[in-house]
């Protein structure tokens, strides 16, 4: 899979503002893509984006909020840093409080900007190696057959195999091969690893 390089997304409806932005990132040697709308912003947006949106709060016909509600609902993780004016700030918390990564009050130094974008997109790469992650335990899962589910679920409640035997009517020997090959399967060395790995995905 061919890795995607990270860009800053600058949605807000003031060409200045963007002409201004692009610049300031541009000049930091980021990649950054400006939209004039949350609409075209939508239009665009793929799942496999990574980076960053620095987000206008206030835009006609659809708002930043209004478009971080559907991108939330969308399932998208991209971090927003909502730009917001003076009389905006209770909606920007609001919006930190609905998952938002954070914001900043305009006018604002092009140094706090940039610390933020420079979080965010920590914050990103933390989100995109937690989804390979997850990604590789769901593959694995999948290679469990039945069976060796049954087991493995067992085995993580902490049941001995004594007792998994009992419970699944099968001989211990039996259950000592599934649960081999369970950790074989899940790449797991320890009990600790195996159950880290089951809860993760919980």
């Amino acid at each position: 899979m061919s890795e995607v390089t990270p860009s800053i997304y600058v949605v807000d409806d003031d060409e200045a503002m963007r002409d201004s932005m692009s610049w300031l990132l541009e000049g930091e040697g980021y990649r950054v893509t400006c939209f004039d709308s949350a609409e075209s912003f939508l239009r665009a947006r793929r799942d496999e984006m990574r980076g960053c949106i620095v987000l206008d709060v206030r835009m006609p016909e659809m708002s930043g909020l209004e478009l971080h509600e559907k991108l939330d609902s969308l399932g998208s993780q991209l971090p927003i840093i909502f730009v917001t004016g003076h009389g905006d700030v209770p909606m920007a918390v609001a919006a930190l409080q609905r998952g938002a990564c954070d914001f900043i009050e305009k006018p604002f130094h092009n140094q706090d900007l940039l610390d933020r974008i420079q979080r965010a997109l920590e914050l990103d790469s933390e989100i995109a190696q937690r989804r390979q992650r997850d990604n590789a335990i769901s593959n694995r899962l999948g290679q469990l057959t039945q069976r060796e589910h049954e087991v493995m679920q067992l085995v993580v409640a902490g049941k001995l195999n004594k007792q998994i035997a009992d419970e699944l009517e099968i001989s211990m020997k039996t259950v000592e091969a599934h649960r081999a090959r369970v950790m074989e399967k899940m790449g797991v060395r320890t009990l600790a690893e195996l159950v880290k790995a089951v809860m993760t995905l919980r």
